[in-house]
């Protein structure tokens, strides 16, 4: 991918026609449920509108987090510390934002500090408030390395992400046991072949 820094998003994007309330979300999934050729109000089903609209607000209470607010309690007593930070393995789910579809993966995030470190939380939170949104893995990678880019401002920011997508395991062609990887790699790790190695066989 290219080196090119996108403008960081706000935490929530305008809403067009204005967010809708939860009985209309719950009216929303009454009418899939019809529409699939079942009774929303049988026993089974009563209660399931209101448990898919709780489980939606899970998954995307990404909209109400910004990520650079995450950031900003950063650390600069390091003793000149000016070797690569990785978290490696950070699990996420995420939805497609064509089918609406699960992506699950795990996210490696790397930066090499410039005068300043942020708790290692904070990387984890970071990638959450991403991914807990309709997403494109692309576009999930480049706001995670955009962002810890800009706030921290280190002399490099590197980040892998490898995830299954339900969009395509569990339909369409059905390839299960398949996975996407994508990468961004902004500063020393893009200029620096040994340390770009070095942090992408951490992913391997």
């Amino acid at each position: 991918m290219n080196g090119h820094v996108l403008p960081l998003e706000p935490a929530r994007a305008p809403h067009r026609c204005g967010k809708p309330d939860r009985a209309e979300v719950e009216g929303a999934i009454r009418t899939i449920i019809r529409w699939s050729g079942d009774d929303p109000y049988r026993q089974g089903l009563i209660e399931t509108p209101a448990r898919v609209t709780r489980a939606l607000e899970e998954a995307f209470g990404g909209y109400a987090q910004d990520p650079i607010v995450i950031l900003q309690k950063s650390f600069d007593e390091i003793d000149g510390y000016d070797e690569m930070e990785a978290l490696r393995g950070i699990r996420f789910e995420s939805h497609c934002e064509h089918h609406m579809a699960p992506i699950v993966g795990r996210a490696w995030v790397a930066y090499v500090p410039d005068g300043r470190v942020v708790g290692i939380s904070k990387l984890a939170r970071v990638v959450e408030a991403y991914a807990k949104r309709l997403q494109l893995q692309e576009k999930l990678t480049a706001q995670i390395a955009n962002t810890i880019n800009a706030v921290l401002k280190p002399r490099g920011v590197g980040v892998v992400l490898r995830a299954a997508h339900h969009c395509m395991t569990t339909r369409g062609v059905h390839k299960p046991g398949t996975d996407l990887v994508t990468s961004r790699m902004l500063g020393c790790f893009r200029d620096n072949q040994e340390l770009r190695r070095e942090f992408v066989m951490m992913a391997a």
